[in-house]
């Protein structure tokens, strides 16, 4: 979220970024900044509450010394009465940290300088593209039907087993989702990510951590008798292996890599852009994470999305890459690229992967700081995190992009980890 120091020092800019996300933040920002100062006044008030009641308490032990019960019996009634008082104080100023609580985690982030305006997807900003566009023979098919030939994906026996949105992958599918997830694991370990296995599940101040709650909390599977929740992304847990944490600034940057299955409800998620593997309710992925020094957090996203890219290259698939527009970013994201690969059969672009910088939105729900050496003062870092990649429209692209008269031809990067050229 959001500091408060930042609204202050900032109010303008923040308002003005803000728009770019097509949010008027005007009134929740005043709103912030005057409860802060009663906040202030508050803990003042308190303090010098506390300040007479701890002066009172000295006097009495010095009058009971000196014999004189009077006048400590009426010290003591002070102290008693500023006791009272500094409760009541207290409770008031707890009361009062609650409701900025309560509006500074509804603001989203702030976008950074360079992120476009715009409010639809329509008006996201290509960056760049590559890759050469399939030929595909006259009677090419979509990959729903594709898997349904081949038999390598179950839509209908995962709608048994669970429900709409959670595929069985069988024999050849399911060889090359795994051969996917080794290969992505080998590439972002090569790139100097540690690899880590986190859990599926995390309580709810993970989810809060990395900024899906409250504000995604319709989107995640809850598993309401422990109140855990069901990851939507590796991100999450990853992330928030560094709350609460000071980190060496020696260190930074941190980087962590992490397979996970992910789970999202998608509610309301409906049309041609739910078909086949379009869009699931679980699916795997590959992330990346990184905690950064702030001076180089960028330098640090421009790295990330090369390495996307170079995995994109090496799969063969036509790409493009997008900066999001305001209306189009995250709550938490200070600037987003997306990565789309063509899907040749259904004619498309399909999203693959997001990479992202939240600079310190993430570090400040998470307190995760970082010591600088020379000065020895913590700050708060850069967080940092991207899809490389997400499965399921990458199989969607791979199988419809390179499908044959005999068969569909696996990328060539891919078959020492399938051990098979074909799927046919």
């Amino acid at each position: 979220m959001l500091t408060i120091s930042y609204l202050r020092n900032n109010t303008d800019e923040a308002i003005q970024r803000l728009q770019i996300k097509n949010i008027d933040a005007r009134d929740s920002i005043s709103a912030i900044l005057n409860l802060d100062d009663k906040r202030k006044a508050a803990q003042t008030t308190l303090d010098n509450c506390l300040a007479a009641l701890n002066n009172y308490s000295k006097e009495i032990g010095i009058l009971m010394k000196q014999g004189k019960a009077d006048e400590s019996a009426q010290a003591k009634q002070k102290a008693a009465e500023l006791s009272d008082e500094s409760k009541v104080l207290r409770n008031n100023l707890v009361d009062i940290e609650k409701q900025i609580d309560e509006l500074i985690v509804k603001l989203p982030n702030v976008p950074h300088i360079s992120v476009p305006k715009g409010r639809t997807p329509e008006d996201n900003v290509v960056v760049r593209s590559g890759g050469q566009m399939p030929v595909l023979p006259e009677n090419a098919k979509p990959h729903w039907d594709l898997i349904t030939q081949y038999d390598i994906i179950d839509f209908e026996l995962g709608n048994k087993l669970t429900g709409a949105g959670f595929p069985v992958y069988k024999g050849k599918g399911a060889k090359l989702q795994r051969a996917l997830i080794s290969f992505f694991l080998d590439n972002a370990i090569d790139a100097g990510y540690r690899e880590v296995i986190p859990p599926l599940l995390v309580n709810e101040a993970s989810g809060f951590g990395t900024g899906q709650l409250p504000d995604k909390e319709g989107q995640m599977y809850h598993a309401t008798a422990d109140n855990y929740y069901l990851i939507p992304t590796a991100e999450v847990p990853v992330t928030n292996i560094f709350r609460d944490e000071i980190v060496a600034g020696a260190q930074l940057p941190i980087k962590y890599t992490a397979y996970t299955p992910c789970f999202r409800r998608e509610a309301g998620a409906w049309g041609r852009d739910v078909r086949g593997l379009n869009r699931l309710h679980q699916f795997d992925k590959v992330e990346i994470v990184q905690v950064a020094n702030p001076e180089g957090s960028y330098d640090r996203l421009e790295e990330m999305v090369s390495h996307v890219e170079s995995i994109v290259q090496k799969l063969g698939l036509p790409y493009r890459i997008l900066k999001l527009c305001g209306g189009d970013m995250s709550f938490t994201s200070s600037l987003t690229y997306d990565f789309e690969v063509y899907s040749a059969a259904q004619q498309r672009w399909l999203e693959v992967s997001s990479v992202s910088n939240f600079e310190t939105f993430q570090a400040n729900r998470l307190k995760l700081r970082y010591r600088d050496e020379a000065t020895k003062k913590s700050a708060l870092a850069h967080t940092l995190n991207g899809s490389a990649l997400a499965l399921p429209r990458i199989v969607a692209a791979i199988l419809e992009n390179n499908q044959t008269d005999k068969g569909i031809k696996i990328p060539e990067i891919l078959v020492p980890y399938t051990r098979f050229e074909y799927i046919n």
